[in-house]
């Protein structure tokens, strides 16, 4: 629950960068409420069949769009990627692959031109030749 609560904290932040465990500790959470949450939308009778979203599903929704982008352009970011790689998941089937497995990927060693390493390891050392 601490990596969802920090996304949210780092609302609309594409600065920096975001390891592993917190996107997909976030995604997991987003997952979890929003199932919970069109459960809810069945029962009070809020869910529409037409926008296939329910009124409280669609409100947080809404809430988490932006540190959803945050937390996903810090996770490029982390791999040594630009954040405008999310525009590739446009591309019907491909794009989602490529974006996983970019979302997949370890850190970058070492700090990059977004920041230092999350895990605070630098690059280890290169023994001499």
């Amino acid at each position: 629950m601490n990596w969802y609560l920090a996304v949210l904290k780092k609302y609309a932040v594409f600065s920096g960068r975001a390891r592993r465990k917190e996107y997909w500790f976030f995604a997991l959470f987003n997952l979890i409420i929003s199932f919970v949450l069109g459960f809810i939308d069945g029962l009070v009778g809020t869910f529409s069949l037409e926008a296939g979203i329910g009124l409280l599903g669609g409100v947080y929704a809404l809430a988490v769009l932006l540190p959803g982008i945050a937390v996903s352009v810090r996770r490029l970011h982390d791999t040594g990627r630009t954040g405008w790689w999310l525009l590739i998941a446009l591309v019907p089937l491909i794009g989602a692959i490529v974006l996983l497995v970019f979302m997949l990927l370890d850190s970058k060693p070492g700090s990059n031109q977004y920041g230092d390493n999350p895990k605070g390891a630098e690059a280890p050392e290169q023994p001499a030749l």
